[in-house]
């Protein structure tokens, strides 16, 4: 009997035509179905021929290119676990990851490569390969040696498919471990609850080191056989021209944002396009409104989770609510509860969104104390305060921890909190999100120096660019004498957003 690849040999029945586009480059090459499969076999025997045995890890630090993708279905189909990393993580943020999954294969930039020897040295990473924004580097060197045929390896819904990354309030950052099963099950309902079909042509401008990027819009398009219009970012000009040759664009926030401020965002640019779906942060409604105004759709927001994939989405046929991510998706469980006993609350309540179904995790890597803090009967605790109400609509009010979602990426605050009271001359800080008009919400520092001490944005912006992400390094630095405290002495971060709301109006 064939072995059985759950996830990978799911994507392979669904190839509607080995000679269909399902790269389509802007102003560059088509990749067909036939290639992408072809090379991932090749990538496959790599992998195998460096050692990879079922369960290993491959960490991936790449930028975006077509061969990422073929390198994703390789590890699957060779039996790893699928480990990508954003490209904005320094050297420090790396070495953490690294050392805490131990993977058998790392690929990185080429431009990576003498850190990432290093890091490998010191972690027991038995092999560094390198591949850039072209797919030029060893992998793609050794994967065109290699044969293209590769019998799967075999994997059950319960196996291992990938470890996403996200960070805890206390800085140290947790594995979500996703299985072939959680990922397969996601795919296949939206794929049925936002009607793809082998028809669709998906705008894809987002990362792939992301849930969004890639469990979300690559494997929705790869099940239905869907073609995809791959940007290696997020370009308003390019987006623009795109719009007339796809039927379906996932963004985040962002970019609906900056979409709006276009002129030729009409009715008739968008003739070809079916649905526009937002996700990763919330949308505001203002920007809902203004988008179906100008363009002629509703945007479609959902709510999903690393750890969970989608959860909830709003209709494809019905009343798509600004404010509101829709409804649970089918088969998921969705209930809002007490966030201290765990007690289900009546419709128009705020409480805690816990969340169950075949697309919610098996917990986290090497952390079973903290998994087991993170479930109760049989629901993960989402962090996430919310309310459904009368009609079934879900909306998120809050996050019970204090999580920044900024451009569609989370900023954990204490991360950031515990390299800023590094720097000489800070007493204290908090890190807050506060309204921002283009990214959802900004990073803000608000310092409180010690005695004598005289600190300027500069002194505390610059060390942190060799400490941290881009995405996660303060917009503003906000100096105060003391930062503000209840009675038990815990910082009122709400009393700093507040104060500090409008530090990005227009």
């Amino acid at each position: 009997m064939t072995a059985r690849n759950h996830l990978f040999d799911l994507f392979a029945a669904a190839v509607p035509d080995p000679a269909k586009p399902f790269i389509v480059i802007p102003g560059g090459e088509t990749i067909s179905y036939g290639s992408l499969y072809a090379l991932s076999g090749r990538i496959a025997n790599v992998l195998a021929a460096r050692g990879l045995k079922p369960g290993d890890r491959v960490a991936v630090q790449t930028e975006k290119s077509w061969v990422t993708l073929a390198l994703y279905l390789a590890t699957l189909q060779a039996g790893g676990v699928y480990l990508p990393l954003n490209t904005g993580y320094t050297e420090a943020e790396v070495s953490y990851f690294l050392g805490d999954a131990r993977p058998r294969v790392f690929v990185c930039d080429p431009a990576r490569k003498s850190s990432a020897d290093a890091i490998a040295a010191r972690f027991d990473v038995a092999h560094v390969e390198t591949l850039d924004a072209r797919g030029a580097g060893s992998l793609a060197d050794a994967a065109r040696e290699a044969p293209g045929n590769f019998a799967a390896v075999a994997r059950g819904p319960d196996d291992l498919a990938s470890i996403l990354y996200t960070s805890g309030t206390t800085g140290r950052s947790k594995g979500a471990m996703l299985s072939h099963g959680n990922l397969a099950s996601n795919a296949r309902t939206l794929v049925d609850y936002w009607r793809f079909t082998r028809d669709d042509v998906l705008l894809h401008a987002l990362p792939v080191f992301h849930i969004h990027g890639l469990f979300v819009a690559t494997n929705v398009s790869l099940l239905a056989g869907a073609t995809m219009i791959f940007m290696s970012r997020f370009d308003l000009d390019q987006i623009m021209r795109e719009l007339p040759n796809a039927s379906v664009m996932m963004g985040v926030p962002t970019f609906y944002n900056r979409m709006i401020t276009r002129p030729d965002l009409t009715p008739e640019l968008c003739r070809n396009m079916r649905l526009f779906i937002s996700g990763s942060a919330p949308l505001s409604a203002e920007v809902h409104k203004e988008f179906a105004a100008r363009a002629g759709h509703a945007i479609l927001e959902r709510y999903g989770m690393t750890e969970t994939g989608m959860n909830t989405s709003n209709p494809y046929d019905g009343d798509r609510r600004a404010g509101t991510v829709g409804f649970p998706l089918p088969g998921v469980d969705l209930r809002i509860t007490d966030p201290a006993d765990g007690t289900p609350l009546a419709t128009g309540k705020v409480g805690m969104i816990e969340v169950r179904g075949p697309n919610v995790f098996s917990g986290y890597w090497q952390m079973p104390e903290k998994t087991a803090t993170e479930f109760r009967n049989g629901y993960f605790i989402t962090g996430d305060m919310g309310v459904i109400d009368a009609d079934g609509y879900v909306s998120i009010v809050g996050r019970e921890k204090d999580l920044i979602i900024s451009g569609g990426l989370n900023v954990y605050p204490a991360e950031v909190e515990g390299c800023i009271d590094e720097i000489p001359g800070v007493a204290e800080c908090a890190v807050i999100g506060v309204p921002h008009p283009d990214f959802g919400e900004g990073v803000v520092a608000v310092v409180a120096c010690k005695s004598g001490a005289s600190l300027k944005d500069l002194d505390v912006m610059r060390p942190l660019g060799e400490r941290l992400a881009r995405f996660k390094q303060p917009k503003k630095v906000v100096f105060v004498e003391a930062l503000p405290r209840n009675t038990m002495g815990k910082i009122e971060k709400a009393r700093l957003r507040e104060t500090c709301k409008d530090l990005f109006a227009s």
